[in-house]
């Protein structure tokens, strides 16, 4: 997925009319407490948490034609050297998984992973990291992204599902390349996150008696 963020909380969306959202700790500060640039994105589902999280765990791509289309043109320079890609299969957290990213934080009503690279090259150069090391990795040329996904019971009922993404270079050149590329990608990497919190939001009302 394309990762990078120029600074600040971007793409927030309001809350639902009715109530406030006030700042929670998340596991996500667990491992990224500081970074460079995040994106927040969140929408109010008429389900459960359980219901919302047993969604999240079982969507699959094909479910979000949106992220499908543009991970394609992320691939194009692979697909233009000869290298074939890969059809998406299985869930969009295994897909994650075996593209490279760890999870880093498994509980009820939340996810976390994430992933150290340099995701701004059209290989992204994704190093494989255990959920230890990533908390330590300070290599330089290298940036290290993570995402959650939060579930939490909305004032009135529902869930409000929030994803926060976050980046942290380990160098200044690194910090750079990465601003750059993400003055690029920012548009489609805010309406794919969009497209997977809805697609979530439908599966998990489907499901919902």
């Amino acid at each position: 997925m394309p990762l990078g963020w120029p600074g600040g909380r971007l793409g927030i969306l309001p809350p639902p009319c009715g109530f406030r959202l006030e700042p929670v700790p998340v596991p996500l500060d667990e491992f990224l407490p500081d970074y460079d640039v995040n994106e927040v994105h969140s929408t109010r589902v008429a389900a459960s948490p359980d219901a919302v999280m047993a969604a999240l765990r079982s969507l699959t791509a094909r479910e979000v034609p949106l992220l499908v289309a543009l991970m394609a043109v992320r691939s194009l320079p692979s697909l233009l050297m000869g290298r074939r890609r890969r059809r998406p299969s299985g869930t969009i957290v295994e897909g994650f998984l075996k593209g490279g990213f760890v999870a880093l934080a498994e509980r009820p009503h939340e996810l976390v992973v994430g992933a150290v690279g340099r995701f701004w090259l059209a290989s992204a150069e994704v190093r494989r990291v255990s959920a230890a090391e990533f908390a330590v990795f300070r290599e330089p040329g290298y940036a290290r992204a993570a995402f959650n996904m939060h579930a939490e019971p909305a004032p009135g009922g529902g869930t409000l599902l929030t994803t926060e993404t976050r980046i942290q270079a380990t160098d200044d050149e690194a910090r750079r390349s990465f601003r750059r590329y993400w003055r690029v990608i920012y548009p489609g990497s805010a309406a794919i996150r969009l497209a997977w919190l809805r697609a979530i939001r439908r599966r998990a009302e489907r499901a919902t008696p």
